[in-house]
């Protein structure tokens, strides 16, 4: 998935500035997708530029013009077809996979300290996911479609699924770890 396409599907919902979109990304999707400010405003350039979203400047008074993005027929079009086309597959890359396969050359406790790290780190992020079912309600009501709340609570059960069971992996790393079933170094 590209940023241009998850742009594209918040503004197939309503008409967003940059920083509006920016706080619908944070609230919504970011256990998933992630984006930052500088991004989300190239892209919506970019998005502009091909014809698929167009900036309508609103003038304000007190503060500095904003820009609202709003998508085309043709943004339209490419959203429909990024849905229904193939579902992209990526190589699975993850940085943390290359600490765990060279962790052999680090003491017990060290190598200990990266899993309890982990897994302090997965149980924030099933806390931080407590939080979602409340964003969704609300984008529900905002949109006005159960059904789209129906298929974004679907993100939430699988970004919930897959920390439950890295950190249950995590945990019994852990319990490994502590029993001595590792090698000693050297061996």
């Amino acid at each position: 998935m590209s940023l241009k396409h998850a742009l594209l599907g918040f503004l197939n919902y309503q008409p967003y500035t940059g920083y509006d979109l920016k706080t619908k990304f944070d609230s919504s999707v970011r256990h998933f997708w992630s984006a930052d400010q500088s991004q989300i405003y190239r892209t919506l350039t970019q998005l502009a530029g091909d014809g698929l979203a167009e900036m309508t400047i609103v003038h304000q008074e007190d503060r500095p013009d904003r820009k609202v993005y709003s998508i085309t027929e043709a943004g339209r079009a490419e959203l429909r077809n990024f849905l229904t086309g193939p579902m992209p597959m990526h190589d699975a890359r993850s940085a943390p996979l290359i600490m765990v396969f060279f962790a052999g050359m680090l003491p017990d406790e060290e190598a200990l300290a990266i899993f309890e790290q982990a897994a302090g780190f997965m149980r924030a992020m099933l806390a931080a996911l407590d939080d979602v079912p409340t964003v969704i309600e609300h984008y529900k009501q905002e949109v006005g479609s159960a059904r789209e709340a129906f298929f974004w609570g679907l993100t939430l059960e699988s970004g919930r699924a897959q920390t439950e069971a890295q950190l249950a992996w995590v945990e019994s790393v852990i319990q490994r770890i502590k029993s001595g079933e590792v090698p000693p170094l050297g061996s």
